[in-house]
């Protein structure tokens, strides 16, 4: 298994468990999303803890292998099928993030309510390397933290520092590596203080004014992604020259 379940007092914490950089293929994402369909229906669970197994990634992103003609149909619909069910959540959902946070992976964090780093995070989305574009991403992030800021990351594939991540608005907290699993508690101890009830009602307002026209948006960005990107020929080449390991020649359509 590549997702595990683990649960204390009101609290379900899922584990990304694919060493050693818990990238996510084909496999893990239908797992994590049949694991958060679950926790969705536990009426015990109040909170949801989204982590990285090991210390050196929370997820490097969506294996390159699945973004060729072929596979991106299914691999959109498995990652946009999570990404949803994320938003429709009733529980609070909190991102703990230690080190690679890239592309798929930080679509993942970014979707939850609250995300929490460690001070040696990076966060990146940098398909534009490999001749795609993060779809969610493109979707939310220019409401999110602007246009220019959104543009600057989707088109160059910049890499952030925990610290910028937080400074762009993308991260709550940044705390030291070892300071993380104490952090994340520390703000679960601070929920659990409030009204489940009244909380449930503010965390749907919240995502009702937050995420407004985030499922056309979500539609439009999909549709790009399959009527006009993988019409490309630098799509292919992107995947191919990523996969051997060289600097891709592009064709430039």
């Amino acid at each position: 298994m590549s997702v595990l379940l683990d649960q204390t007092e009101r609290t379900a914490w899922i584990t990304l468990d694919r060493p050693p950089l818990n990238v996510l293929d084909l496999s893990t994402i239908e797992e994590l999303g049949a694991t958060l369909e679950r926790v969705q229906g536990d009426a015990a669970v109040d909170f949801l803890v989204l982590r990285g197994g090991g210390g050196r990634a929370f997820s490097a992103g969506v294996d390159v292998k699945d973004h060729t003609r072929e596979r991106v149909p299914e691999m959109l619909e498995a990652v946009h099928g999570v990404i949803r069910r994320l938003f429709s959540l009733r529980q609070i959902t909190v991102a703990q993030v230690r080190g690679a946070c890239l592309g798929g992976g930080w679509e993942l964090a970014s979707s939850c309510d609250l995300v929490v780093a460690s001070d040696d995070s990076v966060f990146a989305t940098p398909e534009i390397n490999v001749g795609c574009y993060p779809p969610v991403a493109l979707a939310r992030f220019p409401s999110q933290i602007g246009y220019h800021r959104a543009a600057e990351l989707i088109l160059t594939g910049t890499r952030l520092t925990a610290k910028e991540a937080m400074q762009f608005g993308l991260v709550n907290r940044v705390v030291g590596a070892h300071e993380l699993c104490e952090a994340v508690e520390s703000l679960l101890t601070d929920l659990k203080a409030k009204s489940a009830a009244v909380l449930g009602v503010a965390l749907r307002g919240l995502r009702a004014m937050g995420m407004g026209g985030l499922e056309e948006a979500l539609k439009t960005s999909e549709r790009m992604y399959l009527d006009e990107l993988l019409h490309t020929d630098d799509i292919e080449e992107g995947v191919q020259a990523f996969l051997a390991k060289r600097k891709p020649r592009w064709k430039h359509r």
